[in-house]
Parts: structure tokens; sequence; C-alpha cells
């Protein structure tokens, strides 16, 4: 069975596909060599490649196909980490830099009619720390909080025919309060839209592409305990002719803060998140199957919680399309660089800009956060690191107004919409220190500064978004906090929680974390998603009621 054979791209749908995943020619070093053969998409490194070890700073892939007919062929990548160079028939036809975002290009002048071929060259240098790569270390052997990196291909390639007048893109802006949906159809031509729920038409728009406001009939609210999604097709026209037809889906949600409270549809939500990774130990940033994807959603709701911060990781399209249709809380975290520069800092902008623009359309999204704990800042002076966290708080909010934005989780915020603090103390500790504002917020406490020099607290909605860590002590690994069995876990988990439910500032949390990943072994469940402890017990404990 071809591997990861569901369509790649949920926010925009078209029937007609072609899946370039399995069996592709592979090889490493500066020339092209193909000397080994891979599973695509998954990267060298993995064990579901066939390869399953690092294989240096630049690989070569090569597969044939045949292209299916169309007057318009498009070649797509879902993630090439880090440089991607593609040919098609020797010609070069696209260039592409950033691990975590997709491109495309239209290959329709450079493919033939019988027998194609592609060739991929990645270059992602394992020793330049300018590179945005999160948790992928960039020495041979992971260690501590960093683990076995990803290079070349790590998503779906496929093809897409399609007709010469074609929709090239879709954006969708849900306004809740006024009943409708703001938006933006990339295309040369006359659009229709219609929206329905649950089957049954709620509201149409017809006019030229572009920018459009759709009303709706029905209007529910999309939240967590009940995710309700409208299903949307476009249809583009031509001198009276339909040329292409595209579906979507989209829901209504509004997301703000006041009086120092996180508000979902204009009332205040305890945001209840898990710390997810999103590593697989057979796939590592791949996940195996589609199902895998959905699992860890499910997974984490049977633990109580309603959300996650996804860490130093933008993830698989599928992922997020199952937080939408689930009901999840997102939090999208780009990838940090570990050594600054200028180049630096303009890699991780431009990706950081592809990655919101990609992803801005899901409902399940609540929070971006560009910088995490000043990864990569620590060696440069206060205002330096000041003023390129506000260029990204500002990039941010001109992108997408809608949503919060979290200047530098954790620590060091510059602006930002919430005040977010990591903390790894135990218990006590943790009940003393989120009793009151002051305690909350002094210097000392949190173990970090939680505002840079000129930047202060506002009133901004407190959320401790590390803590925890918990590992059974004979477990092997490490982790934050150590408990010697299922009974000690679910006592500390209890105290930990009440810690930040009990009359205090914490108006939400994200404990960490949902899976072990390599030699962290602190999660819920362990790589292999198995569980250390009953779910039932951790749900009713991750359900405390907010205390004021």
């Amino acid at each position: 069975m071809r591997p990861r054979p569901e369509y790649p791209r949920p926010r925009l749908r078209r029937p007609a596909w072609v899946n370039l995943n399995g069996e592709w020619e592979f090889g490493a070093g500066d020339s092209p060599r193909f000397n080994q053969r891979i599973a695509v998409p998954f990267c060298p490194e993995s064990r579901l490649s066939g390869i399953g070890e690092l294989s240096g700073d630049s690989v070569w892939y090569r597969r044939a196909f045949r292209a299916p007919e169309a007057e318009c062929l498009y070649l797509h990548f879902g993630a090439v980490d880090y440089r991607a160079t593609v040919w098609l028939n020797d010609e070069e036809v696209a260039r592409h830099e950033g691990g975590h975002t997709p491109f495309s290009v239209d290959i329709t002048q450079a493919a033939r009619d019988d027998l194609n071929v592609v060739v991929v060259r990645a270059e992602d240098r394992l020793s330049d720390k300018t590179y945005p790569r999160g948790k992928q270390y960039w020495k041979a052997n992971p260690e501590g909080i960093f683990y076995t990196p990803t290079t070349g291909i790590w998503q779906t390639v496929w093809l897409e025919p399609l007709p010469r007048r074609h929709i090239r893109g879709l954006d969708l802006q849900a306004d809740l309060d006024a009943g409708a949906v703001d938006f933006e159809v990339a295309a040369d031509g006359e659009v229709e839209l219609v929206a329905s729920l649950d089957g049954a038409v709620v509201g149409s728009w017809s006019g030229p592409a572009g920018p459009g406001r759709l009303s709706l009939d029905r209007v529910l609210p999309w939240r967590p305990e009940a995710p309700r999604l409208y299903d949307l097709q476009v249809r583009l026209f031509y001198r009276g002719q339909e040329t292409d037809k595209v579906m979507s889906y989209f829901g209504l949600r509004s997301l703000g803060t006041a009086n120092g409270q996180f508000l979902l549809n204009g009332e205040p939500y305890v945001q209840r998140l898990v710390l997810d990774q999103g590593y697989f130990p057979e796939g590592l940033l791949t996940a195996p199957s589609d199902t895998a994807l959905r699992r860890d959603i499910e997974l984490a709701k049977a633990f109580g919680f309603n959300g996650a911060r996804k860490h130093q990781k933008i993830e698989d399209p599928r992922w997020l399309y199952w937080a939408d249709v689930l009901g999840f809380l997102v939090w999208t975290e780009m990838p940090s660089f570990h050594e600054h520069s200028a180049a630096a800092e303009a890699r991780l902008i431009a990706e950081w800009r592809e990655a919101v623009v990609r992803d801005r359309s899901h409902p399940s999204i609540v929070a971006w956060v560009p910088a995490n704990e000043s990864f990569g800042l620590g060696e440069i002076d206060e205002a330096a690191r000041a003023r390129f966290l506000v260029s990204l708080y500002e990039l941010t909010r001109t992108l997408d107004g809608s949503r919060p934005v979290v200047s530098n989780d954790g620590y060091e915020h510059a602006l930002s919409d919430l005040c977010t603090l990591h903390d790894y103390s135990g218990p006590s500790e943790m009940a003393r220190r989120y009793r009151r504002l002051g305690s909350t917020l002094e210097p000392s406490a949190p173990p970090h500064l939680p505002f840079l020099p000129g930047y202060r607290y506002r009133g901004e909605p407190i959320l401790v978004t590390e803590f925890g860590g918990l590992r059974f002590e004979d477990s092997g690994g490490w982790g934050y906090l150590d408990v010697s069995d299922g009974q000690d876990f679910v006592e500390a988990y209890r105290a930990l929680i009440r810690a930040l439910m009990d009359p205090g500032p914490i108006q939400g949390f994200c404990y960490t974390q949902l899976a072990d990943v390599e030699q962290e072994c602190n999660g819920l469940v362990t790589a292999d998603r198995e569980h250390k402890v009953d779910p039932a017990l951790i749900h009713a404990i991750t359900q405390t009621l907010k205390e004021n």
C-alpha cells in the first residue's frame, strides 16, 4: 500500500490528483547519486524510510511518472527540509527554502506526454544553527531536549491536473458576530460560493473573484465541545461556463481577551492544553498514517485536554484538519533557530509568513507563537532581542489580526497578547507562586523574567504553558519531576493542577507533555502511544474547575 495515501490538502480539495509517495531512488552527497531506495514521504533518518540513518548535508531523490492528461499540471511538495531544488526532465523548475512549509510549481511546459523524471536535491546543513530547526539536533546523536533531525522530503509529494483557468487559492475568515464568512478567491473570472450545514444550503454568494462576504442563514459556533463545521463549495466561471470547482470548510468562532481572561465566542474559557511535539518513533516528524495523527488528538482529549501547544513544529495540515473536525484548540509555534544572525532572522520571518498564510483559515488555531524561550536570541543584547520579537509580533498581527499572538512563549515577552510562563517547580512551590499576581510576576519567580526591560504586564491573560514533566523514576531517560508509581503520578498531577486552578491569576495551562520523545520520558503515554496511567483519572483532574 502506498504510504500516506490520504488527500494532503484538506482545506482546498479536488477529486483529481496523483499521489507520488512510495519508492523513489535516493542518494547522498554533493553530486547526484541514486544507489539506494527510499519510501517517500519519510525522511532518511527514520525507520519507515527504509534507510534509518543520517545521510549527510545533501540528499537526492529521483522517480519517474506518467503525467495525467491536463491543460495545466502542478507538482506539490508538502514539506522538504531545508533547501530544495527540483528538476523535471533535466530542467530546473523550482527552488524553495524553508523546512516546514509547502511549495508548488506549474510543470505544464516542462512535462512530457510520456514518461517524466523528477529529481529533487535537498540541502540541510546539520551544523548550521541559523536554520529554523526547532527540536532537530545539530549533532549526530540526540540528547537533552533535542532529537533526531529530519532531512529532505517529509510530507506528501503529489500531482494536480487543473483546467487552464482554475482557482489558485482560497482564504477564509469567519465572523461569528456577523454570522458571515469573509473570503478571498484567487482566480480570474466569476465565482459562486455555496455554504451548507448538515447537508442544507445556508448561504450563497456570486460575483467577481477576489474578496467578498458570504452571509449565513444559520449561525452555529465552533468550539471544542461542539465543533460545528460548514461545508463550502466554490465554483469558477469564465464566459458563463464552469471551469473549476473546489471544496472547503470553515467554522464560526471568535477569540478575544478581557479582564485578564481568554474569551472563546465571547465567553471566558480556560484552555487546558498539552504540549505536543509531533514526533513518532518510526517516522520522526512524519506520522506513519493519517490515523496516527487523529489518534494523538483523541489521546489528548481522553486525558481531559481541550487543545495542544504544538511545540517547535509546523504540523502536517492533516493534523490541523482533525483538530478542526474533533474540536481541539491549537497553538501554532514556529520552530526556532539556535544561533542568531541577520540571515537567521530573515529565514525565520519568511517561513513564518508562509506558515501563517497557509493555516490562518483553520478554526482550531487560537494562538500564534513565533518564538519560544528566546531560543537563538540569548547571545544578543536585550534591545536587539526586543526589536526582533516586536517585529515578529507586528508581522503576525498584520497577517492575521483575529488571533492572540504570544511574542516569546515562556518568558522575556515584548509586545504580547497573552502572558505565558514556563515553570517546572514542584507542586508546593507552584501553589505558593500562583496565588496572587505579585508573586506570579516577580523577577525571581517563575525562574525567568516574564518581560524584557521596557515592557510590562498590561492585564493580559496569564497562562502557565509548560509545567509538570512527570517521569517514572525507573523508566530511563529523563523528565522534570520524578514519581514512583501510578498512584504517585496521579497525586502529583492533581497537586500541580490544583496549584494553577485554585484562586489566583492563572487562566489556563499547558502540561508537559503528551508523549515521550526519544530520550525524553515525561509523557502521559510512551513514544509508541501506550498509556502510562489511566486516562479517566487524569481526565477528571485536568477538568478541575477554575476557582476565582
